[in-house]
């Protein structure tokens, strides 16, 4: 195929792969989940495994915002190295973050098992880089961090990085055993198909308008006009809650990625691993499990979505000519590329938590280069919230900490 797209790759191969109405009449429930992408599904899923009388809404197709144009790298890394998060916010807050995302990827794992997805989980190692000589001090300082609160990790010398993945032009890295890669989208899909066969009511194309609060219970307004009356909402909105939340407490971005065209030949010494760098914003690849190679980075502000796709091909220069330094040699023959839009907080944590100003409500919005694997530890955190309980992440984890 030799035709770009700027539309995600996930999108166009995966296709429609299921379609839901919107909302025609009055509901009640007990659980109404807002947002229909990866966040929405895994929500979803607890709330129905947990008894709940759950509802689901979007203003899009399902999974058609940010689920669409993910890279899909499952990985316990957080933006923020550990070593730094430590000095933010402490020994104990740190190390149960990292453990949480590193848990998540067992849990999805399990979950994929359950519903016998073909969304093509795949175990894999982390590669994480120094691409400047400067780096080195405190990549290995991240690495001592690391190995130090129990994470399998090996330090590689640039040597062995060129010998174990022909990568050239680095200065040595962290070699982790923990790691994944998945298409979300497609899983995301058979969590909701599987999860209505159980009860859970799905109306997309359906836009919230107003919410009125009330004692134990809120009353949403959609654009149709007809309403849901909830004991309890659950925002899975990502990025788009800039647009609820007034205060400054998420900096938007726009990243890009490309993709290749098949040659599983071509990849077989990465395709196991997910690879990342130091740089700033950092080089972030994997390969697909129908033989391609995804690369993704170029991350800057987000202003709006016409001026970010307006540089789309821009940044695929960028993208590729840093790939050319650690494969210098090497040809990629482009058979897509997009670009997204996400959301970057400084400690690199999401917000899973209550709102002052939203009662009966929840927020589970994992930002960042972890927003899966935050998603599922928001899982276990959400069901607590049910239940009147505090997990050990909500105080690193909530609005103005």
């Amino acid at each position: 195929m030799n035709l770009k797209s700027n539309e995600p790759f996930w999108l166009l191969k995966n296709g429609l792969l299921a379609s839901y109405p919107s909302l025609k009449s009055n509901e009640e429930c007990d659980v109404l989940v807002i947002g229909g992408g990866i966040t929405g599904s895994l929500i979803a899923h607890q709330m129905i495994k947990d008894g709940y009388k759950t509802i689901l809404i979007d203003k899009r197709e399902l999974c058609n915002g940010s689920t669409s144009a993910t890279t899909s790298m499952l990985q316990y890394e957080i933006d923020v190295p550990l070593y730094e998060l430590i000095d933010q916010i402490g020994k104990k807050g740190a190390v149960l973050s990292y453990k949480a995302c590193s848990d998540a990827i067992d849990t999805l794992e399990k979950i994929t098992r359950t519903i016998r997805s073909k969304s093509g989980f795949k175990r894999k190692k982390s590669l994480y880089y120094a691409s400047k000589k400067k780096d080195l001090e405190w990549l290995k300082k991240e690495y001592e961090a690391r190995k130090a609160a129990g994470f399998e990790v090996k330090w590689l010398s640039s040597d062995r990085v060129m010998d174990q993945f022909g990568f050239e032009n680095t200065y040595g890295g962290i070699l982790s055993k923990q790691g994944a890669s998945i298409d979300a989208f497609q899983f995301a899909h058979e969590l909701f198909m599987h999860n209505v066969k159980k009860g859970l009511k799905i109306f997309d194309k359906t836009e919230m308008v107003k919410v009125e609060e009330h004692k134990g219970f809120n009353l949403l307004t959609t654009d149709s006009g007809f309403q849901i009356k909830a004991k309890k909402m659950i925002y899975c909105i990502g990025y788009e809650s800039k647009n609820l939340i007034k205060e400054n407490f998420v900096n938007l971005k726009s990243t890009y990625a490309v993709v290749s065209e098949i040659d599983k030949d071509k990849f077989k010494n990465i395709s196991s691993t997910l690879v990342w760098n130091t740089d700033d914003p950092y080089l972030y690849m994997r390969t697909t499990d129908d033989g391609r190679l995804l690369i993704g980075g170029g991350d800057e502000d987000f202003y709006d979505a016409e001026k970010r796709d307006a540089i789309l091909y821009k940044k695929e220069k960028e993208i590729l000519k840093n790939l050319k330094k650690i494969k210098p040699n090497y040809h990629f023959y482009t058979d897509f590329v997009w670009a997204g839009t996400f959301g970057e907080t400084k400690d690199g944590l999401p917000y899973i938590s209550e709102h002052k100003k939203f009662k009966n409500s929840y927020f589970v919005l994992g930002f960042g280069g972890n927003g899966i694997t935050f998603s599922v530890a928001g899982m276990e955190m959400t069901s607590l919230f049910m239940k009147g309980k505090k997990h050990s992440l909500s105080r690193y984890f909530k609005f103005g900490r």
